[in-house]
């Protein structure tokens, strides 16, 4: 398969995954490819960006786990088709990089989640209810890489609980960033209970249309969450 042409300048060797994650980013955003095609290889990446095979691998690896590039072993690395561009500037300008950009984001993100559980318990109906407990029914008894998925699944239905188009569209303009987010977060743990607990907790309030107490679970839950999120993110930055 033929790859798009290319053109990096060299990169200095301090801070050399930092740099050549920048490198990559900056390739992915000019539009040179497109989602689903086929990254240049590690041997043109090499040559290209005047750097070892070893830094290439695990700067590559490190896009792999956050969803932006998908390894195919034996075929190569594509850029995968789940990318959004907010997500990717999102990643760009602070997940990986450790700006405040993205601090601006994850405090925003925990007070709108306030916001659509406080009208969520006002104005859901029995059936959304319903509807809600089901979804923490396989949260409890599935494994860390299904939680994700429910967990966004979780907040979406509190979202159409809400009754709010505003807070739906901001939601679905971030939820592949919460995605990766809670995948950032939930490869470090093996029990997934102390995230079930939390979302545990909003359900009940919810389902007992008590609004001061469903902004309290999703204000305990929204605290946590940072929390940890933050500190995978130092983490990250303390080893470049």
């Amino acid at each position: 398969m033929q790859t798009n042409t290319f053109q990096f300048e060299p990169i200095k060797k301090n801070s050399i995954v930092l740099e050549l994650t920048r490198k990559l980013l900056d390739y992915i955003f000019s539009g040179s490819i497109q989602p689903g095609e086929k990254l240049p290889t590690e041997r043109q990446l090499q040559e290209a960006l005047d750097v070892g095979r070893s830094s290439i691998r695990e700067t590559i690896k490190v896009l792999n786990v956050l969803g932006i590039l998908e390894v195919r072993q034996g075929d190569g690395t594509y850029l995968t088709k789940a990318n959004s561009g907010f997500l990717l500037e999102s990643i760009e300008w602070g997940l990986l990089l450790g700006e405040k950009h993205i601090m601006d984001i994850i405090e925003a993100r925990k007070e709108v989640e306030i916001s659509i559980v406080k009208f969520a318990a006002e104005r859901c109906t029995e059936e959304e209810i319903k509807e809600l407990e089901a979804i923490l029914k396989k949260l409890k008894d599935s494994s860390v890489e299904d939680f994700v998925e429910l967990d966004i699944a979780f907040h979406l239905k509190l979202v159409e609980m809400s009754k709010n188009s505003v807070f739906k569209s901001i939601f679905m303009s971030i939820q592949t960033l919460l995605r990766t987010w809670i995948k950032l977060v939930m490869s470090k743990v093996t029990d997934t209970d102390f995230s079930y607990q939390d979302h545990l907790n909003i359900y009940l309030a919810v389902s007992q249309k008590d609004v001061a107490a469903s902004e309290k679970a999703m204000r305990e839950h929204m605290e946590d969450a940072t929390r940890r999120l933050i500190e995978e993110i130092e983490e990250f930055n303390k080893r470049q």
